[in-house]
């Protein structure tokens, strides 16, 4: 390399920035000159016509004008793709706008769920105060109330819960096998455990440890009712009675003895209830199209009335001082009725309303829920006291249903489908509900 060669190398090395390797201009430079085809033996090619340099003593320099120009486009290429990852989510983990939109639209008074400090919020529509204190996922159809706690089962389990707070307390494995209530009587807790084909096991639980402490098996004379809705009461004598086939097993809850079996006539017993002031034991028997209400006598079992239903089974009996309470049909086509003791009659409130309509009984009134109204009734009269309309999310229903009352505040369990949200839900009722 002469010195003109070296200067102009040197020049350029000056101007050019160095890159990541330990490579320098000068050097690429050096080796391009080093492979040009004047260093190689043998006879050059002919010059061609047009532009030239036109000295081979160029090459050096053409080769380091070369890198300068790769080593441009390359920081160019370099800036550009900054940039665009610079539009992406900052190191916070902060989603952009678009990430963060939901699919579903957002509703005039969206519901809510607990804050982080347990604090209740307010649920769409706010009818009756209704405020969300649970996201737990419950059954409508198994919430109860006992010993200053709610129990209900979802998800596998059962549970009992802190009304005041919402929290889950204590809970146990259980799957329901029957669409049934826990019935709660003194100090324990009484389910459905199994109820399939000719037998049926109930356990009873420890109503603050929900720690197993009783199991009694049923046979079930016949097999039981594959429409079986409401399977498990307990009477006034502080005995349980469950269906069981063609027959009401009389259980003995402290020595898990079955007492006494009342024979039925026309057909499986597909649910169970006991007047309050004892002595009539009610039953729903048949199918649908078949359904029948029987009442026997507690006392001599003898059958003592018989009355025809309208469409599907007697389901989820309740007995009350005036008559009793039940539904029919299944599914979001269930429909509840009340019988006084001469008619029957429709309550078509609570249409379609599936399980969230299944009536209960609780602080001196009976409540039925559903995706359009929610309402409170004289338990004795079957007429509605206070009827409520359950606000709609933006055209999709929302649902309370399986009502429970504890220390003048009414817990119910809420849907909205819309916004894929469930739980527990506490309403201070109309005074009307319970004077």
């Amino acid at each position: 390399m002469n010195t003109e060669e070296r200067q102009l190398a040197e020049m350029l090395h000056r101007v050019t920035p160095e890159p990541p390797r330990r490579v320098t201009v000068e050097d690429i430079a050096y080796r391009v000159a080093s492979e040009s085809p004047g260093s190689r033996r043998g006879r050059e090619p002919r010059p061609r016509r047009g532009f030239s340099f036109g000295s081979r003593r160029w090459a050096p320099a053409l080769a380091a004008l070369s890198v300068v120009a790769i080593a441009g486009a390359t920081a160019g290429i370099a800036t550009v793709a900054n940039s665009h990852h610079g539009n992406g989510p900052a190191t916070s983990g902060t989603p952009t706008s678009s990430a963060s939109v939901s699919s579903a639209p957002p509703s005039t008074a969206p519901p809510s769920s607990t804050g982080p400090d347990g604090t209740p919020l307010r649920i769409a529509g706010g009818m009756w105060g209704a405020e969300l204190i649970s996201h737990q996922a419950l059954l409508p159809d198994s919430l109860v109330n006992g010993d200053n706690s709610l129990y209900a089962a979802g998800r596998g389990y059962l549970y009992r819960i802190d009304p005041v707070t919402g929290r889950v307390l204590r809970s146990a494995p259980f799957s329901p096998s029957v669409q049934d209530r826990p019935v709660v009587l003194g100090n324990r807790v009484w389910v459905v455990w199994s109820y399939h084909s000719g037998l049926a096991e109930l356990r009873g639980y420890d109503a603050q440890t929900l720690a197993q402490v009783a199991s009694v098996q049923v046979p079930a004379i016949g097999g039981v009712a594959g429409s079986a809705q409401g399977v498990l009461a307990a009477g006034p004598d502080g005995r349980l009675y469950l269906a069981a086939g063609d027959i009401v097993a009389t259980v003995d809850p402290g020595s898990g003895q079955v007492t006494h079996r009342t024979s039925l006539t026309g057909g499986q017993a597909s649910s169970v209830a006991v007047a309050p002031e004892g002595g009539k034991l009610y039953v729903g028997v048949g199918s649908a199209g078949s359904a029948r209400l029987v009442t026997y006598d507690l006392g001599s079992g003898v059958l003592s009335s018989s009355v025809r239903l309208p469409d599907g089974q007697a389901g989820n009996l309740i007995a009350t001082a005036g008559g009793v309470w039940g539904t029919a049909g299944t599914g979001t086509g269930l429909q509840v009725w009340f019988y006084n003791g001469a008619d029957v009659t429709a309550v078509s409130a609570a249409a379609s309303g599936g399980a969230a309509s299944i009536p209960s009984l609780s602080d001196g009134a009976i409540w039925i829920g559903g995706p359009n109204e929610f309402d409170c009734a004289n338990p004795d009269t079957g007429q509605l006291r206070v009827s409520s309309r359950v606000p709609a999310d933006h055209g999709a229903p929302q649902s309370f249903g399986g009502v429970a009352v504890l220390g003048g505040r009414a817990y119910s369990v809420y849907q909205d489908q819309t916004a894929h949200l469930s739980g527990l839900a506490r309403l201070t009722p109309d005074p009307a509900c319970t004077g």
